[in-house]
């Protein structure tokens, strides 16, 4: 079967949250209008320490004030409740048409779940799920979040994988709302874990799960 053809870009320094904000809103409106025309993107990067809320997200699981001057803060259209974003953690923005692959968000997040299991098991690493929560957890830590954003079938938001950040930021929040469960990284397992070969190796595993060959450009060729 012929895969679809697909662009990726991949950054290794850190983009401010609310630029890659934008970049996804202006490819999604660009994909509303012009349909199945165009290629589904990946965009793969890391950010400065920010913290993010789900549309829907309870305050009450941030452990600093809303308001506070000290650390940068959005709510944004994606489900899911608080998390962290920091360098060190490979943040995956997959913009598709499910229309192209098939319209069922519960698959989609299952897929998500399925591209980091794979990535993990490339570094000997068991990726689990837990029933009745999104993500992925190794020996109980969680070390991938996903939050997606889904309008006339177009995706937006993704997934966060904690490949070797810092982990302190996360000790500010109760991650996901998940009180009583921690939050790891690959490297507590793989202490010379490389980023960029993560990066490298997400791309693959993604083309794998959703019948992809990507072609690498940049945020410029995109004209964003």
């Amino acid at each position: 079967m012929n895969k679809r053809l697909g662009y990726v870009v991949s950054l290794e320094t850190a983009i401010p949250y609310v630029r890659a904000w934008r970049w996804q809103q202006q490819l999604v409106t660009r994909y509303k209008r012009a349909g199945c025309s165009m290629r589904d993107t990946l965009i793969l990067l890391q950010h400065p320490p920010v913290y993010t809320l789900g549309q829907g997200a309870d305050i009450r699981f941030l452990k600093f004030a809303p308001g506070s001057k000290h650390y940068e803060l959005h709510r944004v259209e994606r489900g899911g409740e608080v998390t962290y974003h920091c360098p060190g953690q490979v943040v995956g923005y997959p913009i598709l048409d499910l229309k192209q692959h098939r319209m069922d968000l519960h698959w989609y997040l299952r897929e998500l779940e399925e591209v980091i299991i794979l990535v993990l098991a490339e570094y000997g690493l068991r990726g689990d799920r837990l029933e009745g929560m999104t993500g992925v957890w190794v020996d109980g830590y969680k070390v991938a979040a996903i939050g997606i954003k889904v309008s006339r079938w177009i995706t937006m938001h993704g997934f966060a994988l904690n490949v070797c950040p810092d982990m302190g930021g996360f000790e500010r929040i109760v991650p996901c709302g998940l009180e009583g469960k921690s939050v790891g990284s690959i490297a507590q397992f793989v202490p010379d874990i490389s980023l960029k070969q993560v990066q490298q190796t997400l791309i693959e595993q993604f083309e794998q799960v959703f019948g992809l060959t990507f072609e690498p450009t940049s945020i410029s060729d995109l004209n964003l």
